[in-house]
C-alpha cells in the first residue's frame, strides 16, 4: 500500500520520519509539497518521492492531510477529483470534522480524524483517532498504524475530539508553561538557571515515568511526597489558595470551546 503525506511542515515531517523508522518502505511513501527547496530537502533526507498534491492523491491508497485547518477546504478542492471510493483520508487538522471532509470528497472515501500532539517529535506522541461514516475496521487499523509510528494511539468517538484537543492536543503547552514557571521560581530562589532547568526537567521526566510505570493514581503519588506540616504541604496550600485547579479547568474549557468554534467555522 502507498501512503502519501500532504503537508510537509513540522508535524508532516514528524509523521514521515516516524513511518521510515517504523520500517515503511520509502518507495511506498509519497510527500505532497509545492516548495522546490523543501521538496529537495525531504528527498535528500529520507529518499522519498516528493510530488504535487494532485499526484499524491492519485497514486496513494492512504492520504494523510497534515495541513492547517484554514487550508483544508482549498486542499480538498484541489485533490477531490483524484480521490476514489475506498481510499483513506487521515486528517490531522484541529477542529475539522469528518463530515466536513466527507462533504468535499467523492462518496465512499473513508475519513479518519486524528488529534496528535507535538511529543510525536520524540516518538512519545498521543494521538486520538475517530472514524467517519464510510470507515471500516481496516481503514481504522491503518490510521492507527500510521500514528503508532510516533507514539501511542487511542480510539475515541468523534464527539470527544474537542475535549481531547483541550487535554492532549494543547496539553504540551500547559506542561511547558509549568516547567518554565518552576525554572523561573528556581532562579528567584537563588539557583543558577542551568541548575534550575536540570532540576525541573528531570523531576518532570521522573514523575512522568512513575505515573506510567506504577499505574498509581496521581493523588496517591502526591500524598507520598506530602508530609504533614512539611515543605510540600506548604507549597500545595499556596496552589490551592491561588485556585490552580480551577485555572486548569477554565483553560481546558477555553481550548475545548475554541476547538468547537474552529469546527463550526469550517
Amino acid at each position: 500500500m502507498t501512503t502519501a503525506i500532504i503537508g510537509a511542515g513540522v508535524m508532516g515531517e514528524t509523521l514521515l520520519s516516524g513511518l521510515v523508522r517504523a520500517g515503511r518502505r520509502v518507495d511506498n511513501l509519497l510527500v505532497g509539497e509545492k516548495r522546490p527547496e523543501r521538496a529537495q530537502e525531504l528527498e535528500e533526507r529520507y529518499g522519498v518521492s516528493v510530488v504535487s498534491n494532485v499526484e499524491a492523491a492519485r497514486k496513494a491508497d492512504t492520504v494523510a492531510l497534515v495541513v492547517k485547518p484554514q487550508d483544508m477546504a482549498a486542499v480538498l478542492e484541489e485533490i477531490a477529483p483524484e480521490l476514489r471510493p475506498g481510499q483513506l483520508l487521515v486528517s490531522l487538522a484541529a477542529g475539522i470534522t469528518t463530515s466536513f471532509i466527507e462533504s468535499h470528497v467523492p462518496e465512499g472515501v473513508a475519513v479518519v480524524r486524528v488529534m496528535p500532539n507535538t511529543p510525536a517529535l520524540v516518538d512519545e506522541g498521543m494521538a486520538a483517532i475517530s472514524p467517519g461514516s464510510h470507515c471500516d475496521e481496516a481503514h481504522l487499523a491503518e490510521a492507527e498504524s500510521l500514528m503508532a509510528s510516533t507514539g501511542r494511539v487511542l480510539r475515541i468517538p468523534e464527539k470527544q475530539q474537542d475535549a481531547v484537543t483541550a487535554i492532549s492536543g494543547s496539553g504540551p503547552a500547559y506542561i511547558f508553561f509549568v516547567v518554565e514557571s518552576m525554572i523561573e521560581a528556581g532562579v528567584h530562589l537563588g539557583l543558577p538557571r542551568a541548575t534550575a532547568t536540570e532540576l525541573v526537567v528531570q523531576t518532570l521526566v521522573g514523575s512522568a515515568r512513575m505515573l506510567r510505570e506504577t499505574g498509581t493514581h496521581p493523588a496517591v503519588l502526591r500524598e507520598q511526597v506530602t508530609s504533614p506540616a512539611g515543605t510540600t504541604a506548604a507549597a500545595l496550600r499556596e496552589l490551592e489558595i491561588h485556585r490552580v485547579r480551577a485555572a486548569f479547568l477554565a483553560a481546558m474549557e477555553a481550548a475545548r470551546d475554541r476547538s468547537r468554534a474552529l469546527a463550526e467555522g469550517s
